[in-house]
């Protein structure tokens, strides 16, 4: 297969994988992926995935990258929470949920960090779609929860000052009775402390 060819089968691709190219041309050879690199045409995200380097990126992109490198996992915490406009944009790393163990990836395109959380937490995420593509990302009550569920020193309101989140935009979005749903499935009495602790905070603020 020449770049050519394989740049049309691998278009509609965001990243792409060996098995993805592999379906395309069940033959392929993958030294052709090291040849490929070495010229520019694509670059390699983590071991077995890649991007043409061409591709345009931008903050919905990267979090279908996130999705795609590393599954089953969806954007929340700190990402999630900038992206819904809750806390400043300056987050250094795409920051996921997964079932799988802690990660943290340094690409070529970004930082991608995985926290672990329980399997039977792994819900209160929506698809959304941008240019025809879809990424999962949590809901802003979940990625809140999320985030205190990893953060167990976020308890009191030094701590709670430290998140910077907007108190306005908070009570504006957020759906109480939806975060105290989530927080039943959670079952942890210490986590329906701190949220309620967080809620004193931020009204008050």
């Amino acid at each position: 297969m020449q770049y050519l060819e394989f740049q049309k089968a691998l278009n509609n691709f965001t990243v792409f994988s060996l098995a993805d190219i592999r379906q395309a041309e069940p033959g392929f050879h993958r030294r052709r992926l090291n040849e490929w690199q070495e010229k520019g045409y694509i670059k390699k995200v983590v071991k077995g995935h890649y991007v043409f380097s061409s591709l345009d990126l931008d903050e919905r992109v990267l979090f279908e990258i996130a999705n795609r490198i590393y599954v089953p996992s969806y954007v929340s915490f700190e990402m999630a929470l900038s992206y819904y406009g809750l806390i400043p944009e300056s987050v250094f790393a795409i920051t996921s949920a997964s079932t799988r163990k802690t990660s943290r990836f340094s690409t070529t395109i970004g930082e991608f960090l995985y926290r672990t959380i329980h399997p039977r937490l792994f819900f209160g995420f929506e698809i959304r779609r941008h240019g025809g593509k879809t990424f999962k990302i949590a809901q802003p009550e979940k990625a809140f929860l999320d985030l205190l569920y990893v953060k167990s020193e976020l308890r009191d309101p030094a701590n709670f000052a430290g998140m910077r989140v907007d108190g306005g935009a908070f009570i504006k979005l957020m759906d109480r009775g939806k975060m105290n749903g989530y927080l039943a499935l959670f079952g942890q009495k210490s986590l329906q402390r701190r949220t309620a602790d967080f809620w004193k905070y931020i009204t008050h603020a």
